[in-house]
C-alpha cells in the first residue's frame, strides 16, 4: 500500500488565478492536499488561455492545475459566495491572491471568515501586501521582481536591466506562501493556536532572496549593480564560449577548487601563486583570471571541457535547453519527467515534482481538469441535490 502523503486529509481552496496563487496550491495538491480551485463559470482562470495551446488549452495549465478539482461558483451572486462559505467551513487553507480588499468587498473578509472557521489559515499573496500605501496598486511578479531589486542586477554593466526567461516573482512568492501556511499549520496543531493569516507581497517574496544587499548598502554604502554573467566578488564563477560556441558555466571558486582547476588546464603557476590562495586574491586578479579561462575554453569543445572538469572535481555545466533535459541522464534518474494524457488521450510529459520526500513523496494523479469539471461532484459532498444543483446553474450561481 502507497504511503500516505505528507498533507493528506488538508483541504485547500484555491480563490487564485494565473500564476502566485495556484503555484502554491498546487504544491499543496502535488503532496496529497485536496485542492478545491474555485473559477469564475465565465472562462475559468486566464491562464487556460496562456502561452502555447493544445487544442484550445494551454498546455502550462495542465501542469499549473494538476491534481485539482475544478469548482465553478459566480462570486457576483449572493448563492455563489454562500456556497463558497459553505466550502471554507471545513477547509484548512484558503489561498487567494486577488488584490487587497477584494474578498472585504465579497463580504467574505477574513474576521468573518476566523468567525465561520477558526482554524483557517488564509494565505494572501498580492503586489504589496495587505498593508502601506501601495497595497490597493496593482502589482504583476514583473514589477515584484523590479521593485524587489532582481531586475536591477540582472543583465550587462553596459545595458539596460533584463528579465528572466520566467515568472520567478511569483513563483517565488507563492514558495512563502506555501511556508507560511505550514507554519501556521504548525503553530495550529503544535501550540494549540487558530489560523492565522499569511501575508505574501510579492516585492518582499523578491526582497528576501537578495542575500547581503542591504548591509552592503547600509554598513559600507556598497550598492550591488549589474555584472553580466560573472558572480560579483566571488571568482571564478562564470559562463565561457568554448571551440564550437557552446557555452560553460564554471564554478571555481572554492580555494581547493580553484587548485584543481588551474592544474586541469596546466595552470600549475596559478595553482601555487599564493596570492590566489583565498577569494578576495582571486578577485583581485579577476580579469586575468578570466581571461586565461576564456583563452583555455575556446581552444576545447563543450564536451573535452565537460570531460577534463569532471575529471578535476571542477564544478561545471553546459547551459541546459529543455531539449537537453530531456535526454540528461541526471534528469531521468531522478524522475523529473512524468508521463499524463490530454484530454484525448495523446500521451504528454509534464515536470517531475520537487521536492523528493524518501518516505511520503508527492505524485501527480491527474492533469488540468476541465473547467467546472467537478462542480456538481463537490457541491454533492457539501449536502446539494441535483435538483438544488441545477436551480443554482440556471440562477447563474455556478
Amino acid at each position: 500500500m502507497p504511503a500516505a502523503q505528507p498533507l493528506s486529509g488538508l483541504k485547500v481552496v484555491e480563490l487564485g488565478t494565473l500564476i502566485a496563487g495556484p503555484f502554491a496550491a498546487r504544491i499543496c495538491a502535488e503532496f496529497g492536499a485536496e485542492v478545491i480551485k474555485v473559477e469564475s463559470p465565465d472562462g475559468g482562470d486566464p491562464l487556460r488561455k496562456w502561452r502555447k495551446l493544445y487544442e484550445g488549452t494551454s498546455l502550462w495549465w495542465f501542469v499549473q492545475a494538476r491534481n485539482k478539482r475544478s469548482l465553478t461558483l459566480n462570486l457576483k451572486h449572493e448563492d455563489g459566495v454562500a456556497i463558497l462559505e459553505r466550502l471554507l467551513a471545513d477547509a484548512d487553507i484558503l489561498i487567494e491572491n486577488f488584490r487587497p480588499g477584494t474578498l472585504e468587498k465579497l463580504g467574505i473578509d477574513p474576521v468573518r471568515l476566523r468567525a465561520l472557521n477558526p482554524g483557517l489559515v488564509i494565505v494572501r499573496l498580492s503586489g504589496f501586501g495587505q498593508t502601506g500605501p501601495m497595497r490597493d496598486q496593482p502589482g504583476f511578479g514583473a514589477v515584484g521582481e523590479s521593485m524587489g531589486g532582481l531586475r536591477y542586477i540582472t543583465g550587462f554593466e553596459d545595458r539596460p536591466p533584463v528579465r528572466t526567461g520566467i515568472s520567478i516573482g511569483d513563483s517565488i512568492a507563492a514558495l512563502w506562501g506555501v511556508i507560511g501556511a505550514l507554519m501556521a499549520l504548525r503553530h495550529r496543531e503544535v501550540n494549540g493556536g487558530q489560523g492565522q493569516i499569511v501575508d505574501v507581497a510579492l516585492y518582499e517574496a523578491v526582497f528576501a532572496m537578495m542575500e547581503s544587499m542591504v548591509p552592503e548598502f547600509e554598513v559600507l554604502g556598497f550598492v550591488r549593480e549589474r555584472s553580466g554573467n560573472i558572480m560579483p566578488g566571488i571568482t571564478p564563477s562564470s559562463i565561457h564560449t568554448c571551440a564550437d560556441g557552446k557555452s560553460v558555466q564554471i564554478g571555481a571558486n572554492g580555494d581547493a577548487i580553484f587548485r584543481r582547476f588551474m592544474r586541469a588546464i596546466g595552470r600549475d603557476d596559478l595553482a601555487e601563486d599564493p596570492d590566489l590562495a583565498d577569494n578576495a586574491g582571486r578577485d583581485a586578479r579577476r580579469d586575468e583570471l578570466y581571461g586565461v579561462i576564456d583563452a583555455w575554453a575556446a581552444s576545447r569543445t563543450l564536451r573535452e571541457v565537460l570531460d577534463i572538469l569532471s575529471a578535476a572535481d571542477v564544478p561545471a555545466s553546459n547551459i541546459f535547453s529543455v531539449e537537453d533535459m530531456f535526454r540528461d541522464p541526471q534528469y531521468l534518474a531522478r524522475d523529473m519527467f512524468l508521463q499524463g494524457a490530454l484530454p484525448d488521450g495523446k500521451p504528454f510529459t509534464l515536470p517531475g515534482i520537487v521536492p523528493k520526500l524518501s518516505d511520503t513523496p508527492g505524485s501527480m494523479r491527474w492533469s488540468g481538469p476541465a473547467l467546472g469539471e467537478h462542480t456538481a461532484a463537490i457541491l454533492g459532498e457539501l449536502g446539494f441535490t441535483t435538483d438544488q444543483i441545477e436551480a443554482l446553474r440556471s440562477a447563474g450561481a455556478i
